[in-house]
């Protein structure tokens, strides 16, 4: 035993006695990757599939240490032929992974809105979505974020007007042709109107919430937008962000909200800035970012 644990020493004195800065950024980045891998995972049923890998990993190494040839060789073949399966039956959640990816702030541009024309923005749709709560008019705004939503805007009506209360108002208006479907806004602009979104196929929804939730929550599970719904039963009104719903939002909340979502980009541009100061300051060049 004692001899053992002297190898066993020997065996990690000589491997970091050779380790260096690249090993720390090799180990920092791998920690890095599955950290967010888990975290993306948590609470979808791809974290239950990670789980089912991870046990079925286990026991095929135990299978081998106990030379149990037979199962050993059942269980590689069925992990190789189940990587090309989880391919297929995962894509939605690889589509996913991958687009949350691609819209990290990392590679967001500046926006270009000033805080005025937020305010404004902000003021109007919560006002709107507020008469409409009072009226027990129901309405879907989905507010778009750096995931384009050009797919789903072919699907209704081209709006291309400015942000207004009244705007927003008409197009939700009972009976009308455009009030059923989903008005989609970027900026300080109401881009299209009447358009159809994709449906969770989640089982947590709530039988009492209708389409319009069901349809707020799978628009977003599939994009970082955030998807309004004021409820035509009770005047509710929620919002569904990252496939999660939050109700009973009071009209500070929806404000808030509302301010974070536009100024979220302008936030991303000024993080893209610090951390190419960061990378100047590292390098040692002393001269002012000409941007």
């Amino acid at each position: 035993m004692g001899e053992f644990l002297r190898s066993f020493g020997d065996f990690f004195v000589s491997a970091f006695s050779q380790f260096g800065v690249r090993d720390a950024i090799d180990i920092l980045v791998i920690a890095f990757l599955l950290y967010r891998v888990l975290k993306w995972s948590l609470n979808t049923r791809t974290f239950q599939l990670l789980r089912g890998l991870a046990v079925l990993l286990i026991i095929t190494s135990l299978t081998q240490i106990l030379n149990l040839t037979v199962i050993a060789w059942v269980l590689n073949q069925i992990i190789r032929a189940g990587a090309i399966a989880i391919i297929v039956i995962f894509q939605p959640e690889l589509r996913r992974g991958l687009e949350q990816i691609g819209r990290s702030k990392m590679f967001a541009r500046t926006s270009q809105q000033d805080e005025k024309k937020i305010l404004h923005t902000v003021n109007e749709i919560t006002i709107a979505m507020k008469h409409m709560s009072e009226q027990r008019i129901g309405a879907l705004i989905i507010i778009e974020q750096r995931t384009g939503l050009a797919d789903i805007i072919a699907t209704g009506t081209s709006i291309k007007g400015k942000v207004s209360a009244s705007l927003i108002e008409n197009i939700f208006v009972p009976n009308t042709p455009l009030h059923d479907g989903a008005t989609i806004i970027h900026d300080d602009e109401i881009l299209a109107a009447g358009c159809f979104l994709p449906l969770s196929d989640t089982n947590e929804i709530s039988r009492r919430l209708g389409t319009r939730h069901r349809a707020a929550i799978g628009v977003s599970e599939v994009s970082d937008c955030c998807a309004f719904v004021v409820s035509e039963e009770t005047g509710v009104i929620s919002a569904a962000q990252n496939g999660k719903l939050n109700r009973y939002l009071d009209e500070k909340k929806i404000r808030e909200m509302l301010y974070d979502l536009f100024t979220s980009e302008s936030e991303a541009g000024k993080g893209g800035k610090s951390l190419l100061n960061l990378f100047k300051t590292m390098f040692g060049r002393k001269q002012d970012d000409p941007s």
